[in-house]
């Protein structure tokens, strides 16, 4: 066990190090992505992944994976974006080692912690997805995130289920498991879902085409936007709502 004050002191480290890497023009030039907020000191990419590696070959055997979760609890906890993304990098070191728990724990992130959708995307591509291939967790795992309070929780199940696209040969499972989000008011949760049905329909674009006939007078407008962006001109009409 790690004490929360051993902790604590790590943690403190990393925000000393942002304070003074802290570069007000990078700030800005990533601002304009986030329409939801963007709370960063503006470290260079750079220099944040040379303290990564400077964490890891410092904590690593001291700290383990279950340290570097109760490290990451608290740095996401401020809602610094510099300090999320270290959560998720040092987090994905040991993605050999993720279990049903370790499932969990990034539930949680979601859920109370995450507050753009940058670090979704990047949870689920580094930490969800090894949990996926490993077979470690299942799509009946996800279910509860469908109904979250939080919007980056319900974007990460179809986000996150790009990595189911590569090992199922059958398309309607994962279809009818989006089915009951398709009516998200959210815009995040809308393009997370028309990105995932964009990647599906490459694959089999038969069966994705049909799925998407039977919401398209329905389902926001933002889904199609993105499910048909690789479509010719003449495929994208037949997804155009119905005038009235």
């Amino acid at each position: 066990m790690h004490t929360e004050k051993k902790l604590a002191a790590i943690a403190e480290g990393i925000r000393e190090f942002c304070r003074a890497k802290a570069d007000r023009a990078t700030m800005e030039r990533y601002s304009k992505y986030f329409k939801e907020g963007y709370d960063a000191y503006g470290v260079p990419f750079e220099a944040l992944h040379e303290e990564k590696e400077r964490l890891l070959d410092l904590y690593r055997d001291d700290l383990g994976l279950e340290g570097f979760l109760d490290l990451g609890d608290m740095l996401f906890a401020t809602g610094k974006y510099e300090e999320g993304s270290l959560a998720i990098t040092l987090t994905e070191a040991f993605r050999e080692e993720f279990t049903l728990d370790t499932f969990g724990r990034f539930g949680k992130w979601l859920e109370k912690d995450v507050r753009n959708w940058a670090h979704t995307d990047v949870i689920c591509g580094e930490l969800l997805s090894p949990l996926i291939k490993r077979k470690v967790v299942s799509l009946a795992d996800f279910s509860p995130w469908r109904e979250s309070h939080s919007l980056w929780c319900r974007r990460a199940v179809p986000v996150a289920m790009v990595e189911f696209l590569g090992s199922q040969e059958d398309y309607k499972p994962l279809l009818d498991f989006i089915d009951p989000m398709m009516m998200d008011e959210e815009v995040m949760v809308q393009k997370g879902l028309g990105y995932f049905l964009r990647e599906a329909w490459k694959r089999q674009p038969v069966v994705v085409e049909e799925f998407l006939l039977t919401w398209k007078d329905r389902a926001p407008r933002v889904i199609f936007q993105y499910a048909t962006e690789k479509m010719s001109k003449e495929a994208k009409a037949r997804f155009r709502r119905a005038k009235k």
